[in-house]
């Protein structure tokens, strides 16, 4: 039994949302024939990854070749010129065929030609014109170069794009650089031989990782939600948490958290889990924007969610050389504490409006909902089993997505017929469109900078600054009690948290990720930040941009779901999210909140915790304005400060905080029962 509503989106409008608020969605309507031509390519495109990832052998460049021919070659049948706003399929003209641009269907091919000329070369050869590529390269690489920022503009947006001309412009005219970032420069041969003929490119790591493991991890989330493991992860939240004071908003938490499991995406995950949790939300009270804002911020904490992170996971398993167990136990408790940060805003919000939970039969029943769902989970514990077992990644998802289909066979709930195999199997590699165009334009990102070394030079621009300002700071009176250096690794935590949310602002989660190690982290590496704890510091802002005015695209779709203001929507959702824009600087001066980082001791990871749960918890009641009672404007502003004493390093900090805090909650405490009294 589902929450009644007064009224649920239907999928029509679930997938205008989407549409409109997710460029990587926007598919064009076509005609019957473009239609089945196409899913028959997502079907050869996704039984060509199982095979080769699993049971292949195919060389890396032809892999990672083919991989990129797939995506770009779909991403000019799949998205228009400009985004699709409508369904109807355009009327057949002399320049279109079958709702497709005859220009479009020309890209298609080019660009698989491209993609496909030097895998296809010899080995020898390839060695042979590295450094001194032909003619005939040059031309090719100029028309994947070209065609990869147009499919990546069409399928996520201009920002990316953007981002790859300023820096192919950056990587030109260097000796025109201003300051530090002044460089040699480099002609278009020098920079078509650096981004199509190496492996520092194009193809280099961000393609490799699509195609050899992300691809399959996105698969095996449409497969494992289509024999109906996100159900039951909807329904079992809402056995947890929907009795609940403001049952809803803690369902939305737990149901999102769970999907995130398998979810790479905050927008996906908004829509699939608000369509049914932001009406209930409503219903019992809560405004509209916050309903939404609860929702965004509950999906982005997806993006952080072991064991996908967005897919980002993988890409840190091949930069930091570390096993992917290691990578998912250091993000475990971090993710934690984002969802603790919004269950304690949640949890004060509810009570300071007085909401209720979810009715008795409104509520599914535990035993029924185990009944009908316990063997969709059975895929996840392969997975996570395998994982854990030190087995490859993509050894781990080729298992999950067999005992999907075995499950899907098997089940009689969510039975699987060979159509929906079908259908499932298209779909997962529709997914993977988007962000696969995504992952070369960030090839070429990544290609400037291993060419100019542009991210040690920005790496000392930001650490300069910051000295600059800490040397002010350090100077004026009660600032003076940190030094010069603890100033300036603060004021360039804080320089390169901001330039994080700014370049991840509409950009897929793993796109983001690659950007961000290449031109922020060598910073923090400037700093002494330990490789894994500058990695997440810079993924977590990174994914913080999805919640993030002006460009925050979870919270705009779940404004969408609730019909709510969306930028009042995406402030509340930032200040839902508070608590995933603090940990990271809890875990660059406490690495042991990582687990897995150097010198980890058990008693700084467990006083790390327990300062950052209070510290939270303590900006939370500043934030909702209530702990027990309603709280002063000065009241607010005394716990907020507090928080930080919390937050800070060391057992000493976290005493002074519970010594100024105390006689608050007491005075609350007091406000409580006055109150309590006058209602008598």
């Amino acid at each position: 039994m589902s929450v009644q509503t007064d009224r649920h989106l239907s999928t029509a409008e679930l997938e205008a949302i989407e549409r409109k608020y997710d460029p990587e969605l926007a598919f064009r309507p076509t005609g019957k024939v473009i239609a089945v031509i196409t899913a028959i390519i997502l079907v050869m495109m996704s039984v060509y990854h199982f095979y080769a990832s699993g049971f292949g052998l195919v060389r890396e460049l032809l892999h990672r070749g083919l991989h990129l021919s797939f995506v770009l070659g779909l991403v000019f049948l799949l998205f228009s010129w400009k985004r699709a706003e409508s369904t109807d399929i355009p009327t057949n003209t002399w320049y279109r065929i079958n709702g497709v641009a005859v220009l479009d269907l020309f890209f298609s091919v080019a660009a698989v030609a491209a993609a496909l000329y030097l895998p296809l070369l010899p080995p020898e050869i390839v060695a042979e014109r590295v450094g001194n590529p032909a003619p005939i390269d040059v031309l090719m690489g100029t028309i994947l170069l070209v065609l990869t920022l147009e499919a990546t503009r069409r399928s996520v947006g201009p920002t990316l794009p953007i981002i790859g001309m300023f820096f192919i412009a950056f990587a030109l005219f260097g000796p025109y650089a201003p300051g530090a970032l002044k460089h040699g420069g480099t002609s278009w041969l020098g920079l078509i031989n650096h981004l199509y003929m190496t492996n520092q490119g194009i193809y280099g790591v961000a393609i490799g990782v699509m195609a050899q493991y992300v691809f399959l991890f996105i698969l095996f989330g449409v497969l494992a939600t289509r024999i109906g493991l996100g159900q039951l992860f909807i329904d079992l939240a809402m056995v947890i948490a929907g009795r609940y004071s403001g049952g809803p908003a803690k369902v939305a938490i737990f149901s999102s958290a769970f999907m995130g499991t398998i979810s790479g995406s905050s927008i996906a995950n908004t829509v699939t889990t608000g369509a049914l949790t932001i009406p209930a939300m409503k219903k019992v009270g809560y405004p509209a924007h916050f309903a939404g804002a609860v929702e965004a911020t509950s999906s982005t904490g997806g993006q952080i969610t072991p064991p996908i992170l967005g897919a980002a996971a993988f890409i840190m398993v091949e930069y930091l050389e570390v096993p992917l167990r290691d990578i998912l136990a250091a993000a475990l408790f971090p993710a934690l504490l984002h969802y603790f940060g919004i269950f304690i805003m949640v949890h004060l919000e509810a009570k300071k409006l007085g909401l209720r939970g979810l009715n008795p039969d409104e509520l599914p029943k535990a035993a029924v909902v185990l009944k009908q769902h316990w063997l969709a989970i059975i895929p996840l514990i392969i997975l996570v089993y395998f994982i854990l077992a030190g087995r490859t990644p993509d050894f781990a998802a080729v298992y999950g997505i067999i005992a999907c289909v075995v499950v899907g066979f098997l089940n009689p709930v969510n039975r699987l017929s060979f159509k929906g195999l079908w259908d499932a199997v298209a779909l997962g590699a529709k997914n993977t469109i988007a962000v696969g165009a995504a992952a070369a334009t960030v090839g070429i990102v990544v290609g400037v900078v291993t060419l100019t070394g542009v991210g040690f030079r920005l790496g000392f621009v930001v650490v300069q600054t910051a000295t600059d300002m800490a040397d002010v700071l350090g100077n004026l009176w009660l600032l003076n009690y940190f030094s010069i250096e603890q100033w300036a690794l603060f004021v360039s935590l804080v320089l390169i948290a901001l330039a994080c949310i700014i370049m991840g602002a509409g950009i897929p989660t793993t796109a983001t990720y690659i950007i961000l190690v290449a031109v922020a982290a060598p910073a923090l590496a400037q700093l002494q930040v330990e490789p894994i704890v500058a990695h997440f510091f810079v993924f977590y802002y990174g994914v913080l941009a999805d919640i993030t005015p002006p460009v925050a695209l979870a919270a705009y779709a779940a404004a969408g779901i609730a019909g709510s203001n969306p930028f009042k929507t995406g402030n509340t959702a930032f200040r839902l999210g508070i608590a995933k824009a603090l940990v990271p600087f809890v875990f660059v001066y406490s690495p042991a909140l990582l687990l897995v980082t150097q010198g980890f001791t058990w008693s700084a990871f467990f006083i790390t915790l327990i300062g950052a749960m209070l510290g939270i918890a303590t900006l939370g009641t500043a934030f909702a304005g209530y702990l027990v009672a309603p709280l002063s404007m000065a009241q607010r502003w005394y716990f907020a400060l507090v928080s930080f004493l919390f937050i800070a390093p060391g057992i000493m900090t976290m005493l002074i905080g519970l010594v100024l805090i105390a006689p608050m909650i007491f005075w609350q405490l007091k406000q409580r029962k006055a109150l309590l009294l006058s209602t008598d």
